[in-house]
């Protein structure tokens, strides 16, 4: 990543393991954060906070899907910037201050970043690039050595297999991917890595399908307090 163009800020809420994410422009100081966490929104810009004390002009605030492990904080985070407006895919059928489609672009000051709608985890979801930096925001379709859960929420992981291979590992092999999530401390991996080393994506698309289908997984802790408000933005 290049200092002299770009900010960066990889920030982390412990209860849902979520990755947030603030890019900004140097030049302009026009920023845009992703996968905002409302209990983390003081943190993020409150009280001469960090988009504040970095003199960060907050444009967008960009979900990567409608979550159900946590609240997201762009409403809230509105309140703060009246002129940030929320983004979500225009497939994800949830309220968003402007509705994305497959391929647009996004300026953030004299920087570029791409929406490529990754369905499967969600059909909303979307992954957003910064080609000029040769990386890549995931949210939950991608993570490192893994990906999003399709058992719930239009979950369909022949969509999720052909949304990685299609829109994700596609990009050039020096790309970083920064996930959504991750739970033993991974910041970051590649598209090399996991085109090699990923346990679910390396597998042949029927046997990914039994995999996940057989994954067992608990019920998701906040689902009946995040879905409902993260449909209408995050407000409650």
């Amino acid at each position: 990543m290049n200092s002299t163009t770009l900010i960066f800020r990889q920030l982390f809420e412990a209860t849902s393991s979520t990755y947030t994410y603030i890019i900004g422009c140097a030049a302009t100081r026009k920023a845009v954060i992703i996968d905002p966490v409302l209990e983390t929104v003081e943190r993020d810009a409150k009280s001469s906070q960090l988009i504040k004390q970095l003199d960060l002009k907050l444009e967008l605030g960009l979900n990567t899907h409608v979550h159900a492990d946590h609240i997201t904080g762009t409403a809230a985070l509105a309140k703060i910037f009246p002129s940030m407006l929320s983004c979500l895919s225009d497939e994800s059928g949830a309220k968003a201050d402007r509705l994305l489609s497959h391929g647009e672009k996004l300026k953030v000051g004299r920087l570029e970043m791409e929406c490529r709608h990754t369905p499967g985890h969600t059909n909303g979801c979307a992954s957003y690039i910064l080609n000029s930096e040769g990386i890549i925001f995931t949210g939950d379709a991608l993570l490192f050595r893994g990906c999003g859960r399709t058992d719930f929420q239009q979950g369909n992981s022949a969509r999720l297999y052909d949304s990685v291979w299609d829109h994700i590992l596609s990009l050039p092999d020096h790309y970083t991917i920064f996930p959504g999530h991750d739970y033993n401390g991974h910041m970051s991996s590649s598209v090399r890595e996991e085109k090699k080393f990923n346990v679910r994506l390396t597998l042949e698309k029927e046997k990914f399908i039994e995999l996940m289908a057989n994954l067992n997984l608990a019920y998701p802790k906040q689902i009946d307090r995040a879905l409902p408000a993260n449909l209408k933005n995050g407000e409650q």
